[in-house]
Order: structure tokens, then C-alpha cells, then sequence
């Protein structure tokens, strides 16, 4: 029997990128596998979530190659397969008139349109992943009467409601406490090994690359990659790439 192949999910070649004539990315080459827990990680206005908004084809880049499940990007148009949570999703307005099950309902639009009818299919969708996310119970509540760890559980159920191949979150802990900070994290294991779901996520939380995640991209115009990332968080790899002096302190919980 041959071997099944599984193309990258995403494969990067000499990617530029320039904003209004300034250099914000270069020469970025990489490729993210099948059932990666993938951080990126950098200073503020590095590029990351710029080189995130480049794999979902919301900016074009100035030069380089993006490939998508092994189909060049301009060709791609199977996008309910990448589940994206944007920066700041949670910060909802409090008068905004959705119910949790609406929010979570719209990651099905990628599949039948905005104004197509919810089929079987899409409610039994919708359904699991608000069970997996555990706001089942809160599907008639407004969704800006939710707290900030709520809220961000809301937001992430709309991107499994697509049932992707990957999971892409933008700095996932922005405006919420700490306590569903660990949760969210715990989450994301747990979705990574058990649902096998690929997770690629922006973080500025070092700690927490270390203990599973098995890629880091450290992106500050340049992207370099690393499959070790417990090496890449001692101290003076941390001061050479942020370009300052840095002290890692590691403890356990």
C-alpha cells in the first residue's frame, strides 16, 4: 500500500513584505506541519501578526510564495479549513445585540454563505463546538454580557464551528484575567492532542512556549525557527533576539 502524503499546512518561501515603503518582513522561509502546536513569538511591531495576516491572504506580500495544504495561495479557496481568532476578538462591545449561539453560528459562513440556511450539518457543527468549548449553557446569553475568559471561549468555538485543520489565535489572552489564562492554555493542549488539531498561535507569554509547544517562530522582520524551545528561552538567546538584555526566570506551578 503507498504512503499517504500530507502536504504542509502552510509553506513559506522568500516572503517580503513592505508598508508604504517600509521593510516589515524578509526572506521568511517555513513550513508548518500536520498536528503542530506552533508559537510566534517577538517584540511589539516585529511583524507577527502582519505574517499571520499574510498565511490568511488579508495582506499580499511584496514578493515570495505562500502555499496553502500544498495549493499555491491565489488558488486556495478552502479557507473554513483554518479556524482564525483575530487580536482582541474578546474585547466585544457590551450593546452588541448576538447571542452566543449567533457568534458561534457565523463560523459556519465560510461554508454556506451569510444568507444560506443552517443545514443538519451546521447545527450538529455549531453544537460541538460550543459543547467542546463549554458555553453550551450560555447560547441565549449576549454575548457582550460575558466575561473576558467567556467571551474569548465564545470566539474560539465560532473558529472550531468550521471544523478546521488548524487553529490560528492572535495574541489569544489580551483583556482577560489570569485565571482563564490557564485555562485557555490547557485548552489548547487539549485540543492539539487530543482533536489532533494543529495550533498556531502569537504569544508574549514566554513561559508558556517551553513545556509543549513544538516549533517556535520568532519573527522581528526576519523569521527564524526553532524545533527546541526550551534552548530558545535561556536568557542570552532571549537578549540576542529581542535586542536587549533579558533575564528568564523558570518556575513550576
Amino acid at each position: 500500500m503507498p504512503l499517504k502524503f500530507s502536504p504542509s499546512l502552510f509553506e513559506v518561501n522568500n516572503l517580503n513584505f513592505e508598508r508604504q515603503g517600509n521593510l516589515v518582513l524578509k526572506n521568511g522561509t517555513f513550513k508548518i506541519l500536520p498536528g503542530e502546536y506552533c508559537a510566534i513569538i517577538g517584540p511589539n511591531g516585529g511583524g507577527k501578526t502582519t505574517l499571520v495576516r499574510l498565511l490568511l491572504g488579508l495582506e499580499k506580500p511584496t514578493s515570495g510564495a505562500i502555499t496553502l495544504f500544498g495549493t499555491p495561495q491565489n488558488r486556495f479557496r478552502d479557507w473554513n479549513r483554518i479556524g482564525y481568532v483575530p487580536q482582541r476578538s474578546a474585547l466585544v462591545d457590551g450593546s452588541f445585540p448576538a447571542t452566543v449561539r449567533e457568534v458561534v453560528g457565523m463560523g459556519r459562513y465560510a461554508k454556506r454563505g451569510i444568507f444560506g440556511f443552517e443545514s443538519v450539518e451546521d447545527k450538529a457543527a455549531i453544537a460541538e463546538a460550543m459543547e467542546l468549548m463549554g458555553v453550551s449553557d450560555l447560547s441565549n446569553r449576549l454575548i457582550g454580557n460575558l466575561s473576558g475568559g467567556q467571551r474569548q471561549r465564545v470566539m474560539i468555538a465560532r473558529a472550531l464551528a468550521s471544523n478546521p485543520d488548524v487553529l490560528i489565535v492572535d495574541e489569544p489572552n489580551t483583556g482577560v484575567d489570569v485565571e482563564s489564562q490557564h485555562r485557555f492554555y490547557e485548552l489548547l493542549r487539549t485540543l492539539n492532542r487530543t482533536k489532533k488539531l494543529s495550533i498556531l498561535f502569537i504569544t508574549h507569554d514566554i513561559g508558556v512556549i517551553a513545556e509543549d509547544i513544538t516549533r517556535v517562530l520568532f519573527v522581528n522582520q526576519t523569521v527564524l525557527i526553532s524545533q527546541n524551545p526550551a534552548e530558545m528561552i535561556r536568557c542570552d538567546e532571549m537578549s540576542r533576539l529581542y535586542g536587549t538584555p533579558s533575564h528568564v526566570v523558570c518556575h513550576n506551578h
